[in-house]
């Protein structure tokens, strides 16, 4: 498979030389077209992309602009290798790239890593966030491990917002808005926002921007009980009149409104010296989830979702970043500095989880439970590194890095009626809560040597090492069996806990712990063959740590009282009545997992400078790999590692300078991830009737979830020149991926997500200093599904204590925004 694609690729790139190989007479009237490559300082030192022997692609402000990409979503899909679930702005969205999955399609909630799979800076700090993309400079998005290079550890790649730094050059002040709607919601959506730079002295500059996103969102919720725990929330669907009695339709639920904000100072008191002060924020108030319970058991549409009760969110993400950097002559020293705090407070529907667990929730006829959950984040980052800047054939990169990080929260669930129903003295309608804290203390030393053999050959050896400690705790109770348990917030919990920490005394709470350290290594050599033509061989190791999986410790197995299941098991801990009920593994944590990146690449270009050609072929060795599964009790989503899986592809991409106004570019990736060994209790599922959960094993061959094989994108633009120096620009984007399994291995009981292409059309007024953009997104209004929650497994009904329905809705599936048809406009002043 892997050679027939090599084929094609090679296929693709003769084929685009001769698409781009003007004649003699062309050449004498083109011969000043080249496509401008950007500049990137991913290596830690400014070079174009063509010439830097890694995979690199970067996306320049004007790209982002031309395209309209307003996330990190956007742009990813223009992008090789790389994909990322959009699961909208309440979920977090992990990013796979290469296949390396470390987060299912449809769990995490609140999610503020990624996925953990690639490492994700705002300028120099490393810090998770899907920042909107409002002043960037750049974005770079590199695969395969970086661990020598940056100081956050890579396991398959890393991705740079690069933001737009002070000038002392001039004053300048831009003004944006936007306003558009989606086929599917009643309301406008609209953006506003400015950009300023001042110039304050010859060596001190500010520059700042802010941005209010209203996004309507397109998404109904047309089952929410009236009263929880008085409405019926599975009603005679067929008799309006009883739907309308106990249930009410929440329109465009959602919806997000996102303040952005960037102030950042820039200071150079000597010649050899500057230093930059940023601050960031982003914070989101977001309606509900964008999901569609089409395929569940309600009668629900495409863009409808079957939840009982409202689900928002409150994100708030703030980064304090103070950057020094010293030119010493022989070379340039950096000081990165960071702090970032996330704080997120939600409610979600718990009602499904529930009425599976056959504790009997189902026959209270009333029934609805929800969730509110509440989490603080903090981080400390310190990253020095010194990069020689003298010329020869000797260069080399050293650096320290420090991360600590904290966080706590903590879930409280609530059962409206059942107290009483139940006979339980409960009057708050608490029934589960859970708490948890972790503190993880990383630190690294990392550094690369290049040395040219000769002007055209080329070899680079890098070394990594690592060191990280990390503390859990975590507690579990059950207020409706305790009148006398009284929650606490998450500050209070916070303090407790940190205090408990410090004095080695866990009070009551479950502890968990893990330590790890070691080296990395790579190895890199590039030989320029022609002066368009760089072939490059590289050999990498990535690293990530691991992490607790936030689920609270079972009790003690009691056949005499065994009251909750909702919970995670520990090695040797019984789980049920017979001899072999006992667990195998660790549900509540998971440990390192290791990557080994074997790459052969090239970059060229072609016909005179005006087609770039990039492309390579890899293979990626995963030990301990981090995988979804399911805890025993309950099929709570949680992370396991398995013993082994490989990804192996192709990624090519390009850009042809067709003429002086039109312009082409394109990228085409596929790769094959797969277990490489039996993965005990490795895929959750069900057996019906009930809820019985099963864990299957994993097998060798297996593929892995969440990611295509086979993506591409292409995209082109036209500019036709108008009177008085002014521009009518046409632009038209695709971008496809293939299927995607829910499941590792699928086994029968996943949903495997169908293949979809999404195209983008816009015509562009350019006058200078303002600019005005009609756009069409979705232009074919594509109805597409990028993850998945459950399985069609849980598809069944049950009965409550009347003997009425009540019907499950854990399954359903996350979808993409259906056409939206907007404008834009700028003007920009002191330009």
């Amino acid at each position: 498979m892997i050679r027939k694609h090599l084929l094609m690729t090679a296929s693709a790139a003769v084929m685009v030389t001769g698409l781009a190989m003007p004649s003699q007479a062309q050449e004498d009237v083109e011969s000043e077209l080249r496509v401008e490559a950007v500049t990137v300082t991913a290596t830690r030192r400014a070079e174009s992309v063509q010439d830097i022997p890694l995979n690199i692609s970067a996306v320049g402000d004007q790209q982002i602009e031309e395209q309209g990409f307003e996330e990190l979503a956007d742009v990813l899909a223009y992008v090789p290798g790389i994909n990322i679930v959009d699961r909208g702005a309440r979920q977090g969205n992990p990013l796979i790239v290469r296949g390396l999955n470390a987060d299912g399609l449809g769990s995490g909630d609140g999610n503020n890593n990624g996925g953990g799979t690639v490492a994700t800076y705002i300028g120099e700090v490393p810090v998770y966030l899907d920042l909107k993309l409002n002043d960037l400079e750049r974005v770079e998005v590199l695969l395969g491990p970086q661990g020598t290079l940056y100081g956050a550890g890579t396991l398959g790649g890393a991705i740079r917002y690069i933001p737009k730094k002070p000038d002392f050059a001039g004053d300048t002040l831009e003004v944006r808005t936007e306003a558009y709607q989606y086929s599917e919601a009643d309301e406008l959506s609209y953006e506003a926002g400015l950009t300023f730079n001042k110039a304050l002295a010859p060596n001190f500059a500010i520059r700042g921007s802010i941005d209010f996103e209203n996004d309507s969102g397109f998404i109904d919720y047309p089952f929410v009980v009236r009263e929880i725990g008085v409405s019926d929330p599975d009603p005679d669907f067929s008799d309006p009149a009883d739907v309308a009695a106990n249930l009410r339709r929440i329109t465009d639920a959602d919806s997000e409104e996102t303040v952005s904000a960037r102030l950042a100072a820039l200071w150079e008191p000597l010649p050899w010296l500057d230093t930059t002060l940023t601050y960031y924020l982003q914070q989101s108030d977001i309606g509900g989830r964008r999901g569609s319970s089409a395929r569940s058991t309600v009668p629900a549409g495409d863009y409808e979702l079957g939840k009982r009760v409202e689900e928002p969110n409150e994100i708030t993400n703030q980064l304090l970043a103070l950057e020094v950097v010293a030119d010493l002559g022989f070379a340039e020293l950096t000081s990165a500095t960071g702090y970032s705090r996330y704080n997120d407070n939600g409610q979600r529907d718990q009602t499904d989880l529930l009425i599976t667990l056959e504790y009997s929730y189902e026959a209270f006829p009333t029934f609805t439970a929800f969730t509110h959950e509440k989490g603080q984040e903090s981080r400390i980052n310190q990253e020095l590194r010194l990069v020689s800047t003298t010329e020869g054939p000797l260069s080399w990169i050293v650096g320290a890095f420090y991360n600590q990080f904290e966080g706590g929260g903590y879930s409280a669930e609530y059962t409206p009626g059942y107290a009483d129903f139940a006979g339980f003295d409960r009057p708050d309608d608490l029934e589960y809560y859970s708490q948890g804290f972790s503190k993880l203390e990383e630190s690294a030393f990392f550094g690369e040597v290049g040395y040219d053999i000769t002007d055209k050959w080329s070899v680079t050896v890098g070394g990594r090492y690592y060191q990280y400690d990390l503390e859990s705790f975590s507690d579990v109770d059950f207020p409706l069996f305790d009148p006398s348990f009284l929650p606490v917030g998450v500050s209070s919990l916070e303090s407790s806990l940190r205090s408990d920490f410090a004095a080695g005394s866990p009070n009551g709470t479950e502890r968990t712990s893990q330590s790890d350290e070691g080296t990395l290594f790579k190895f890199n050599t590039s030989y320029q063959f022609t002066e368009d033509l760089l072939g490059y061989f590289t050999l990498s190791e990535g690293y990530r740590i691991g992490n607790q999986n936030g689920v609270g410790v079972c009790p003690a197995y009691d056949p005499d009282d065994n009251q909750q299941g909702a919970c995670a098991l520990l090695p040797g801990q019984q789980f049920g009545p017979n001899p072999g009920d006992v667990s195998t593994r660790d549900e509540s944590q998971y440990l390192p997992d290791t990557t080994t990146n074997y790459e052969l690449g090239f970059k060229s270009t072609l016909a005179g400078g005006r087609v770039t050609l990039n492309g390579a072929v890899y293979y990626v060795e995963w030990v301990d790999p981090q995988l979804t599964s399911a805890t025993i009790n309950a099929s709570i989503p949680i992370t396991v590692n398995a013993e082994g899986a490989e990804s192996k592809g192709v990624e090519v991409s390009g850009n042809w300078l067709v003429s002086e106004d039109f312009s082409l570019r394109g990228s085409y990736s596929h790769s094959e991830a797969s277990l490489t060994a039996l993965a005990p209790g490795l895929v959750g599922t069900i057996s019906p009737p009930g809820f019985g959960s099963v864990l299957l094993d994993g097998q060798d061959g297996d593929r892995l979830p969440g990611s295509p094989e086979d993506q591409f994108s292409l995209f082109g633009s036209y500019v036709y020149d108008l009177p008085s120096g002014r521009t009518l620009t046409f632009n038209g984007g695709y971008a496809w991926q293939g299927d995607v399994l829910s499941r590792t291995g699928d086994r029968g009981n996943g949903l495997t997500l169908d293949s979809y292409g999404v195209a983008n059309v816009s015509a562009v007024y350019d006058a200078g200093k303002w600019q005005a953009t009609l756009f069409v997104n979705n232009l074919l209004d594509e109805y597409y599904e990028t993850g998945v929650v459950s399985s069609a497994l849980t598809n069944q009904v049950l009965t409550d204590v009347d003997g009425g329905p009540v019907y499950t809705r854990s399954y359903y599936t996350y979808v993409g925004a259906p056409r939206a048809i907007g404008i834009r406009a700028s003007y920009k002043f002191g330009e």
